[in-house]
């Protein structure tokens, strides 16, 4: 298996891949998460993007109006290609872009000074996973921290137990079953999960 959680099976990737999507394209994630996207509370909304690596979701986003997000990602040239596309795309930048480590938010002063209203995430803490479950209880600490008191968690994850771990700091709920293409009619139901992760009170 490659090893998705060190920065240089990233950087290797990303020096030849412009565009791909992880389980699922953007704009099938999209409507999943419309119901949250109305219930922000405007445009100015604070959406922290975690892992967006070549993915055009942040670019969605804004053309659903929304500018205010920070998208982060463990490699320098994801946040290249990052706003690369944006520039293409709008004629101008103006998301927020930093090179971080999912597990070490509270040590980044640009995020960790914020409050998020959403957090986003698709197929990163699967990533992250490869480096063990403390590294996802980690990741899932930091967003914590960071989220506003009404802030939610979207993740998509191709683990049907991505999340089964009582210290986790968030009540779960999987809020849609994604099912994968099949070769053959005959082949086994084989599903992604799209999850919603509401903070448990901070003691």
């Amino acid at each position: 298996m490659p090893d998705f959680d060190k920065q240089s099976y990233w950087h290797q990737r990303f020096e030849s891949e412009t565009a791909f999507e992880w389980l699922i394209p953007s704009s099938t994630f999209m409507p999943l998460l419309e119901p949250f996207l109305n219930k922000l509370p405007g445009s100015d909304a604070r959406i922290l993007h975690l892992g967006f690596g070549t993915s055009d979701l942040q670019v969605q986003l804004r053309t659903r109006g929304f500018a205010n997000i920070t998208n982060v990602d463990y490699e320098p040239l994801a946040i290249e290609r990052g706003r690369h596309l944006e520039m293409t795309v709008f004629g101008d930048v103006s998301m927020q872009y930093i090179t971080a480590d999912a597990t070490h938010l509270d040590s980044v002063p640009a995020i960790s000074s914020q409050k998020y209203h959403l957090v986003i995430d698709k197929s990163t803490a699967d990533a992250i996973s490869c480096a063990g479950d403390d590294a996802v209880l980690a990741m899932a600490q930091g967003i914590h921290r960071s989220l506003a008191d009404d802030g939610v968690w979207i993740s998509v994850s191709y683990s049907a137990f991505r999340y089964d771990n009582p210290q986790l700091p968030f009540d779960v709920e999987v809020i849609a079953n994604l099912p994968t293409a099949k070769a053959r009619a005959t082949d086994p139901d084989i599903y992604h999960y799209c999850y919603l992760l509401r903070p448990k009170p901070r003691v």
